[in-house]
């Protein structure tokens, strides 16, 4: 798979809430920086922390608009919706891949924490 090609078949694990499938695409030293919130290490840390988001999710889209690709390097302006308590969350997103050998060694996600709890309060 090309790296753009990783980044989406991550993506659609992460939609279909398919932890271990999302985690298969992540190498052992994968840094997953969720910039508003800090960055973790490694896959377990990983799940711990995207657990938390669909744990609560009765369902999760996330809608790329756009996407590119230069050598290991793929950045997707995005949407991400989570279906939570019967209403829908959207957190518009800036969103860096680094992909070597078939997996993600590096995801840092750029967007606005207000955004995203103000949903969550209202």
């Amino acid at each position: 798979m090309s790296p753009g090609e990783v980044v989406t078949a991550f993506i659609r694990a992460v939609e279909a809430k398919d932890l271990d499938g999302a985690l298969a695409l992540v190498a052992d030293d994968c840094i997953y920086d969720n910039v508003p919130m800090g960055a973790v290490a490694g896959p377990d840390a990983i799940r711990a922390t995207l657990g938390g988001f669909l744990g609560s999710a009765t369902a999760v889209e996330w809608v790329i608009h756009h996407q590119v690709e230069q050598g290991d390097v793929v950045m997707n302006a995005r949407v991400d919706r989570f279906e939570i308590g019967g209403r829908w969350l959207e957190l518009p997103v800036a969103g860096v891949f680094e992909v070597r050998d078939g997996r993600l060694h590096l995801w840092r996600d750029y967007f606005d924490l207000g955004t995203f709890t103000s949903q969550l309060q209202g």
